[in-house]
């Protein structure tokens, strides 16, 4: 399972040997929201429901039908995203830097045009303002409502999960992006007031798709489970936009039950949480006993 979402068939692919390598603390570290957020199990789900949200502005659905190579390569762009926020939230701030420049250069010739809600033609870019507050905007949510459903507590609470995550929206050119939950909230529904936000054929193409991507057969079972349950833990006014109804069976258990057996095999620390603890207490900002020590 590991290795479908790294792209690397060992599961541990080069990036996490650069952020044991590093030279600084990096911008968040031990204790931190960011590390209990994205080092939990309940991110197999948070990237579906990201991936699902992210289709209802015409916009960003634009920039991934017209440029993204989803069908050829299905987990080529989540394994890309996948570097990005591991990078961003384990790694020193020289790689987190370089993994948000090399976002924003795959940006830079993402262009074109869509109809909006109102069926006007609009030039896009994926470097454009509302558009980059759009995706922070849906990822930050998945991930935190992810979390809250499926993971631990967090540490400050939600406000400080989203305010530490503002630093990787600064980071790929995000202006003032949210600081707390209520901010965060605000601005999602800001979308869906203000009828930016639609369903039509190119979001029914992708829900397909994310419902039944190119996985291997073996993978199929525990990834419908999963998918179920981000469906689930989307709230309804958006799961209606995306022609999607909750599962009628007890999606939120069984996605709980997959995330179990997934931790069992994977390990309950993600390896680039152990390669962190490694490069700090290289580096003397972490006692060897609450280093790669307590970590088994």
């Amino acid at each position: 399972m590991l290795s479908a979402f790294t792209g690397e068939a060992s599961g541990r692919p080069d990036w996490v040997d650069q952020i044991e390598k590093g030279e600084d603390a990096g911008f968040f570290g031990v204790g931190s929201a960011a590390w209990a957020v994205h080092g939990g199990m309940a991110t197999l789900v948070a990237g579906i429901r990201a991936l699902l949200m992210q289709t209802l502005h015409p916009g960003a659905m634009a920039g991934v039908h017209d440029w993204s190579r989803y069908r050829e390569d299905p987990l080529g762009r989540l394994s890309g995203t996948i570097q990005w926020l591991i990078g961003v939230t384990f790694s020193d701030t020289a790689m987190a830097i370089r993994e948000s420049d090399r976002v924003g250069h795959f940006h830079d010739r993402v262009t074109g045009v869509y109809l909006d809600a109102g069926g006007v033609e609009r030039q896009y870019s994926a470097g454009d303002p509302e558009l980059l507050s759009w995706v922070h905007v849906v990822f930050t949510d998945a991930f935190l409502g992810s979390h809250r459903v499926w993971g631990g507590p967090i540490p400050g609470g939600a406000d400080q999960y989203v305010r530490e995550w503002t630093k990787a929206g600064e980071l790929v050119g995000v202006v003032d992006p949210p600081a707390s939950e209520a901010e965060l909230l605000g601005r999602l529904d800001a979308f869906r007031t203000t009828g930016i936000l639609k369903s039509d054929e190119r979001v029914a193409e992708a829900v397909r798709f994310i419902r039944r991507p190119g996985l291997s057969r073996g993978m199929m079972p525990a990834y419908r489970i999963l998918f179920s349950g981000a469906v689930a833990s989307i709230p309804a006014d958006y799961r209606k936009l995306l022609g999607l109804r909750r599962p009628w069976w007890p999606a939120i258990t069984a996605t709980r039950a997959v995330l179990v057996v997934a931790g069992r095999i994977l390990g309950t620390s993600s390896t680039s949480e152990i390669a962190a603890r490694r490069r700090l207490t290289r580096l003397g900002l972490l006692p060897t006993a609450e280093g790669v020590g307590s970590l088994g």
